[in-house]
C-alpha cells in the first residue's frame, strides 16, 4: 500500500508521496510514486499513484508516449495537455486503456488492479489545480473549502489535515502539515515507509520551488515527529481530567 497527498492552497501547491510496495511481509521494495512532467516556464505536472504498481507504471508509460485520441488518430502526452483538465481526462482514458487490456489476465489470477492518482500542477496562464482519479478513471477536484486530496492509506492522516490545513495556509507550512500527516500514517501502518518524495510549486512560478527525496534517516522527519509527539501529550496533559460522575 503507499499514502500520498496534495495540499492545494491560494499561493502554491505541496505533494507528498512515500516510496514503500509490499507484497507480503518478507518483500518490501521502495518505487518513485511522484513523477514530474514539466517544460519549465510552460508548465510543471505532478502525477502520485496508489494502487496496483504494473497498472500505475503501464498508465504512466502510456501517459509519456501517448494517449490514442480516438476522434484525430494522434497521441496526447501530458507534456501537451493544454490544461490541468484535460491532463487529468488524459490520465483517466489512459487508466480505462491500460485495465481493458490487463483486467482479464490479472482477475484469472486474483490481482488486484484498483489505481488511484493525484494530478496536480499549473499549465502557464491558467489556474493551479489538483485532481483525484479513480480506479474506473473518473476524477474529482480539489476546491477551497476543503484544500487537499490523499490516495492510499489515508484515514491516519487525514485528522491532522481537516483540523489545521485552510486555503489560506502558506506552501511551506502546507508541506510541513503534509508531513505530519505521512509522519501518522507510518506510525499506524508499516505499508507506508519512507524515503518520501516531496514537491512545492508556488503560483504562477511553473518551476518547483521544493523537489526532494527525503531519505529514512532525515533529521528534520524524525525531530518533526518527536516535536509532534511531544506537543500532543503537553496539550493532552493540561486538559482537564473529564468528569462524568
Amino acid at each position: 500500500m503507499t499514502y500520498c497527498v496534495g495540499v492545494l492552497v491560494r499561493e502554491g501547491l505541496a505533494m507528498i508521496s512515500d516510496t514503500r510496495t509490499n507484497a507480503g511481509v518478507d518483500n518490501v521494495s521502495a518505487y518513485r510514486k511522484l513523477h514530474i512532467f514539466e517544460r519549465p516556464g510552460e508548465r510543471l505536472i505532478a502525477v502520485a499513484t496508489a494502487g496496483s504498481l504494473s497498472i500505475t507504471q503501464t498508465t504512466l508509460s502510456l501517459l509519456r508516449e501517448g494517449v490514442p485520441n480516438a476522434e484525430t488518430g494522434e497521441r496526447e502526452t501530458l507534456e501537451q495537455a493544454p490544461s490541468l483538465f484535460r491532463a487529468a481526462q488524459l490520465v483517466g482514458h489512459a487508466v480505462r486503456l491500460v485495465r481493458a487490456e490487463h483486467l482479464p489476465a490479472m482477475q484469472a489470477e486474483r490481482v488486484n488492479t484498483e489505481v488511484s492518482f493525484l494530478v496536480g500542477g499549473q499549465v502557464a496562464g491558467q489556474p493551479m489545480r489538483l485532481f483525484l482519479i479513480y480506479t474506473a478513471g473518473n476524477f474529482i477536484e480539489c476546491g477551497p473549502d476543503t484544500p487537499f486530496l490523499q490516495i492510499g492509506e489515508y484515514k491516519y492522516g487525514k485528522p491532522i489535515l481537516d483540523r489545521a490545513v485552510t486555503y489560506e495556509t502558506d506552501p511551506m507550512d502546507a508541506l510541513k502539515l503534509g508531513l505530519l500527516s505521512v509522519d501518522a500514517t507510518i506510525r499506524s501502518n508499516l505499508a507506508v515507509g519512507l524515503p518520501l518524495d516531496v514537491l512545492v510549486l508556488r503560483k504562477d512560478a511553473m518551476v518547483a520551488d521544493t523537489r526532494c527525496r527525503i531519505p529514512v534517516d532525515d533529521p528534520y522527519f524524525r525531530d518533526l515527529g518527536d516535536r509532534w509527539g511531544a506537543a500532543l501529550n503537553a496539550a493532552h496533559q493540561a486538559i482537564p481530567r473529564p468528569d462524568y460522575a
